[in-house]
């Protein structure tokens, strides 16, 4: 995958994360949310 390309499928998976779950919660959360997402697309976290 090209670089731009990868950004973008993260920037993507972010942005998801964020709209499904809102905003106040803790950075943990996240961050397994977006490891999730990001594992769905066969991104290697």
């Amino acid at each position: 995958m090209h670089e731009n390309e990868l950004s973008y499928e993260i920037r993507g998976a972010a942005f998801k994360v964020h709209s499904t779950l809102g905003p106040g919660l803790l950075e943990s959360v996240y961050e397994t949310a977006l490891a999730h997402e990001l594992r769905k697309q066969e991104i290697e976290v």
